[in-house]
């Protein structure tokens, strides 16, 4: 049976009254060194203006995907949305195959279906359908990527980049505010309270820098920005399967906001087959 068409409504974000929300100690000087960053890197290629332009064509991509609901969603359509996923894009090539794609099709029918107030149990079931080992956690990276480009008022990016309480990493971390971050066990779940809480305080702190237009996707890319210092910090060895020694100082950034999936002067992505193979679908014009 076909999943039913998901119910992607803009809707009030839940108030601290319909949600626990947990505090978050976020240092404002890491916050004011990523803008900055962001900023002067994204100079050379047209500046800011044109980062949030490719964040909006991407989050087009998908609404046009899902515009007739789940069910009506293509194999095709599909493989181009995992091109801008970066953390999965290398590891899905099973579960996007002929044999595979229906069930992941109907998972995410029932994912995309519910108010934002059920968001965490209806992410849980559907990393359900995937087996619960290391090698498969980049399933709840699926669920969370989806939510955020379908309908990003409702959700913020809910990616383990951006949080991951059981790894003790992410984005939260490298914001947070103490003495011994390194050595210290963030007791902050990675639950939709979380991350929008996160997203309600980058927000209020970009508008208070002057920041008043595409507050979300400026978000997203700061976000971006922190995690790529991450990155570069550690001489690009963490997640080095998906994230190499770049050339120039934006690349990571682009990278964790999905913008380099095709590569340019050619019709080929970085979505890996499982014989190590780049799929091939038609071309889409993002920064190179």
């Amino acid at each position: 049976m076909a999943a039913s068409t998901p119910s992607i409504k803009v809707r009030r974000p839940p108030s601290a009254q319909d949600l626990a929300r947990p505090r978050l100690e976020l240092d404002g000087g890491l916050l004011a060194e990523a803008l900055r960053t962001l900023i002067e890197g994204c100079e050379p290629l047209g500046g800011v203006e044109r980062y949030v332009a490719a964040l909006k064509l991407k989050a087009n991509l998908f609404a046009e995907a899902f515009a007739g609901g789940a069910p009506n969603l293509t194999r095709q359509g599909f493989l181009q949305l995992c091109t801008f996923m970066p953390t999965v894009r290398r590891r899905i090539a099973l579960y996007v195959d002929d044999a595979h794609f229906p069930a992941m099709r109907d998972a995410l029918g029932k994912l995309l279906d519910g108010d934002p107030l059920s968001v965490d149990a209806r992410v849980a079931a559907f990393c359900a359908n995937y087996r619960q080992d290391k090698e498969h956690r980049f399933i709840r990276d699926v669920a969370a990527e989806v939510l955020h480009n379908v309908s990003p008022e409702n959700y913020p990016l809910m990616t383990r980049w951006i949080w991951d309480h059981t790894a003790n990493s992410g984005v939260i971390r490298e914001l947070w505010h103490g003495d011994d971050v390194d050595h210290m066990k963030i007791d902050v779940p990675d639950g939709y309270a979380t991350h929008l809480m996160l997203r309600e305080e980058l927000a209020a702190w970009l508008t208070q820098n002057g920041v008043f237009a595409d507050v979300l996707h400026y978000v997203d890319m700061v976000c971006a920005q922190v995690y790529a210092n991450y990155i570069c910090a550690q001489g690009g060895t963490y997640l080095r399967t998906d994230f190499s020694a770049p050339e120039d100082p934006m690349r990571h950034t682009r990278r964790m906001l999905g913008l380099d999936g095709v590569r340019p002067g050619s019709n080929k992505t970085r979505l890996k087959a499982i014989d190590g193979e780049a799929f091939v679908i038609d071309d889409t014009p993002f920064l190179s």
